[in-house]
């Protein structure tokens, strides 16, 4: 399928710019140029109600935004006691509370539900495995303070896109491994699954390699700079396609892109769910590219965050 038509403008601009291997002297660059294209989609409806918290992490606080719907009657308060964690994208180096601020209020207005957005530590200035530290810590805090924050300990989800996706299948499987918390979904959009694997097991690495927006250079730069120890790279943390045993899991909805170096990975992370009997919901958007999902003003965007305002409805009901 061609690319979207409402995309290939974007990406037209984007590659009008020329693509870089980047090294860490351009990890300020990378960060300002991400959050100025997303900035390009508008901001998100006003009429969510947001409270940026801290809590305790160590010597460095953890921020986290609470994002709530209106109650407008008692079914609209009971549905925003269910809550969604959200671990935004980046490769866990750029990406940040105001950049997936948008997505954020779309997905808490849509579903109803409170949203939890998490700043987790990002490379180079913290490496493997302080994202996903950070990120389990936020969960369980969350869980933990269910009542002053208005939710229900036993209906929440946990969700986040392409690095953050990543951290949520791992949130979920030490979850299930801990005991707790309970988790109602995992929403894994364009997921990274595989750190340690060759290229030649996942075809969409070369076939979209180069030239939509996320290119294999940018991915190898991401995955060196947060986890520069190779060795540590087949761990089931690093690796999530790498876990042994994924059956007691929360069930997944997994979105993939047609024209992303990461599709076939987490297409191939959902098949493994299945076959461990979660319950999985695999879409992939044709004509989509990495990033589309915060693309939220383009129609292909906001299907994709429909679905999974959608499925968050349903799960936390």
């Amino acid at each position: 399928m061609p690319l979207d038509t409402e995309l290939q403008p974007i990406v037209d601009l984007v590659n009008s710019a020329g693509e870089m291997t980047p090294t860490l002297d351009d990890v300020q660059t990378m960060r300002d140029s991400i959050a100025m294209l997303v900035a390009a989609f508008g901001d998100g409806p006003e009429q969510v109600e947001v409270e940026g918290i801290a809590i305790p992490n160590g010597a460095q606080p953890l921020a986290l935004r609470v994002y709530r719907p209106p109650a407008t009657d008692a079914a609209a308060a009971a549905r925003r006691r269910g809550a969604f964690v959200w671990f935004h994208g980046g490769g866990w180096v750029v990406g940040d509370l105001d950049g997936y601020d948008p997505v954020c209020r779309d997905i808490c207005l849509l579903a109803g539900v409170t949203v939890i957005s998490v700043d987790y530590r990002l490379a180079p200035e913290r490496t493997f495995p302080i994202a996903h530290d950070d990120s389990f810590r936020a969960l369980c805090w969350v869980a933990e303070h269910a009542a002053e924050l208005g939710i229900d300990p036993e209906r929440i989800a946990v969700g986040g896109d392409s690095a953050g996706g990543h951290l949520a299948a791992v949130v979920a499987r030490r979850a299930r491994d801990s005991g707790g918390p309970p988790l109602a979904l995992q929403v894994l959009v364009y997921p990274v699954a595989d750190l340690h694997g060759d290229d030649e097991l996942y075809p969409s690495r070369t076939q979209n390699g180069a030239g939509f927006i996320l290119t294999t250079d940018v991915m190898e730069f991401f995955r060196d700079t947060y986890v520069p120890e190779p060795e540590l790279r087949s761990s089931p943390d690093a690796s999530p396609i790498l876990t042994k045993d994924l059956s007691g899991v929360a069930p997944a909805l997994v979105l993939t892109a047609e024209f992303d170096p990461l599709r076939d990975e987490g297409e191939r992370y959902a098949a493994m769910l299945e076959e461990a009997g979660v319950h999985t919901v695999c879409t992939r958007y044709d004509g989509a590219i990495h990033m589309f999902f915060q693309m939220r003003t383009t129609t292909i965007g906001r299907r994709a965050i429909t679905q999974v305002a959608d499925a968050l409805r349903s799960a936390l009901a």
